[in-house]
């Protein structure tokens, strides 16, 4: 699955510890929309995922968190069943940023 969507960090979504942004906000609400239907499993799960992102200084882990925590949202799972984590960071222009995706049972 490919969502056409720049990844959000950790660092935009939260201020200080406890409060999301309004930016966070937003992104959840647009994921959420953008997520194409899955049945996912609660079994052991593979999650493989590429980042597109525009800055090459861009930190490969930063935007995992924002990006699990929508999948679980829309597909009713519980993260700790995520037993392999695959992650690519693929460098792309401004205003192409993307994530695409893959679940698996293990």
């Amino acid at each position: 699955m490919r969502i056409d969507i720049k990844p959000l960090s950790v660092n935009q979504a939260w201020q200080g510890r406890r409060f999301k942004t309004k930016l966070y906000d937003k992104y959840i609400s647009d994921m959420l929309m953008l997520l194409p239907k899955l049945k996912v499993s609660n079994d052991k799960l593979e999650l493989e995922i590429t980042f597109g992102l525009s800055s090459r200084s861009a930190d490969i882990d930063n935007p995992l968190k924002c990006f699990i925590d929508c999948l679980q949202k829309k597909y009713n799972f519980d993260d700790k069943m995520i037993y392999r984590l695959i992650v690519n960071k693929e460098i792309t222009k401004k205003g192409k940023e993307y994530i695409e995706f893959e679940i698996k049972e293990l």
